[in-house]
């Protein structure tokens, strides 16, 4: 009888152990069923308020008048009017979610990397750019008409333009954002006044529409009253992208054609970049501005990126050539008047195309204008000597000789500006600057991978 009592026993806690692992399993299962069906996915309700207008296409801007009102930019005004400012209008529900903003950011990164990973795509929507291309002119929001004023205004007729046109014009690409490098342009080489010889220099920053506009909130009043204090804006009403530097390039053209036809020469360039003006002034003498004249950092010999991840990938549909027409690094490069009137009109007949670079290199080709390699336009950085490991290239002798020189810091750019300009600076050897135009590799599957401006070639201390 004790047995059996014993056995019964063990029968029971067997199967009391079956049942709860059956009930585990069912548990497990059932949880997921759960997860693969999406049931417990938070969905988050991100409401972002902003004073600025409702989004735009890449190359499309509906409803740009009434962005135009309601950021405070009249149509037809030179000058922007400034926008009231009323802080009160949308700062407490953003005082109230500030306290659960860091948990529900993480919330939503966790329920993305929860998702299945989406599909390898392209980094731009090319078909979309093409039926967009005939879309290629757009409001100037922000105007400087009298930036190539210089003086003489008592004087009239045609005489009057081309006696107060700047010697030199400098254009800028910037974006909304980038605040603190257009101010230290303003103060280190992008410095305007009048200089020896009876040299003008005016400065101009060419900005487009900020597209993720909640990342800098008010940036349309930071624009209006950053013009109104130093007179050096150019705003369109397109998406500042990468693609749409394009935009940027045939516009500040346009608007040299009509606002500031005799300027003699211009330098274009990017805000992260070095320029020794005095250099440039003096490869200008003798240059005549009403004759063709291209120079910067040329490169020959491109081939059209074809790897999706790459920065310039470009697929065969939107170009089938092997390699692109000679063109100059937009890190910097100067042209006459003479020649940014040509390519004004130039550019208009020319297909737009997404690399802004590129898109000038036809225009040249178009007006057969040849561009000129300059030793001292240092786009790509400047090297560490191969032979010399240990030698400081963040060194103001090697810039002494030089023109331009592209990926530098704000800091960079101020030290090395008043390194240059320090009267006890000694320099005893000149840096040896190369002659001949830069190549990409031909032949190879090395060569076609290159990515232009990706090399890390700035060496600092």
């Amino acid at each position: 009888m004790v047995r059996m009592r014993r056995m019964l026993h063990v029968k029971g806690d067997v199967m009391c152990t079956f049942v709860l692992l059956l009930l585990f399993c069912l548990l497990l299962y059932a949880r997921q069923v759960v997860l693969s069906s999406g049931w417990d996915r938070q969905v988050w309700n991100l409401e972002i308020h902003s004073s600025t207008s409702s989004s735009r296409t890449l190359l499309g801007a509906q409803g740009a008048k009434a962005s135009q009102e309601s950021q405070g930019f009249p149509s037809g005004s030179s000058e922007p009017a400034l926008p009231p400012c009323n802080p009160q209008t949308k700062s407490e529900p953003e005082v109230k979610s500030r306290g659960k903003s860091k948990s529900r950011r993480k919330n939503v990164t966790q329920t993305k990397a929860a998702g299945n990973r989406l599909p390898t795509l392209p980094p731009f929507d090319f078909e979309g750019y093409l039926k967009e291309k005939d879309n290629r002119n757009f409001k100037l929001l922000i105007d400087q008409p009298e930036k190539c004023h210089i003086g003489g205004e008592e004087e009239g007729g045609g005489e009057r333009g081309s006696r107060t046109a700047p010697y030199m014009l400098i254009a800028v690409k910037s974006i909304a954002a980038d605040f603190e490098k257009r101010q230290v342009v303003r103060r280190t080489w992008g410095k305007e006044g009048n200089f020896q010889n009876g040299v003008s220099i005016r400065t101009v920053f060419l900005l487009g529409v900020p597209k993720n506009r909640s990342s800098l909130p008010l940036w349309d009043r930071l624009l209006a009253y950053e013009s109104q204090s130093y007179r050096d804006i150019l705003l369109w009403d397109f998406e500042d992208t990468f693609f749409n530097l394009t935009l940027k390039e045939t516009h500040f053209l346009t608007w040299v054609n009509h606002s500031c036809p005799h300027v003699k020469f211009i330098f274009k360039g990017d805000a992260d970049v070095y320029v020794n003006v005095e250099n440039i002034l003096e490869m200008l003498r003798g240059q005549e501005p009403d004759e063709d004249l291209f120079v910067g950092d040329i490169i020959i010999n491109a081939k059209p990126i074809r790897r999706r991840t790459s920065k310039y990938y470009v697929p065969e549909f939107m170009y089938g050539g092997g390699l692109y027409p000679n063109y100059a690094g937009g890190g910097g490069f100067v042209m006459s008047g003479h020649t940014a009137r040509r390519l004004s009109s130039s550019c208009q007949q020319v297909e737009l195309f997404p690399i802004d670079d590129v898109f000038l290199g036809m225009c040249l080709q178009l007006i057969g204008v040849k561009p000129s390699r300059h030793r001292g336009f240092r786009t790509f950085g400047i090297p560490r000597p191969s032979a010399a490991p240990h030698l400081q290239t963040f060194d103001p002798c090697f810039y002494r000789e030089l023109m331009v020189v592209h990926s530098l810091s704000v800091p960079q750019i101020w030290l090395m500006w008043n390194l240059l300009h320090d009267p006890k600076l000694s320099c005893h050897n000149r840096t040896s600057l190369t002659s001949w135009d830069f190549r990409w590799r031909t032949g190879g599957v090395a060569g076609e991978q290159t990515d232009y401006g990706e090399k890390q070639v700035f060496v600092t201390h």
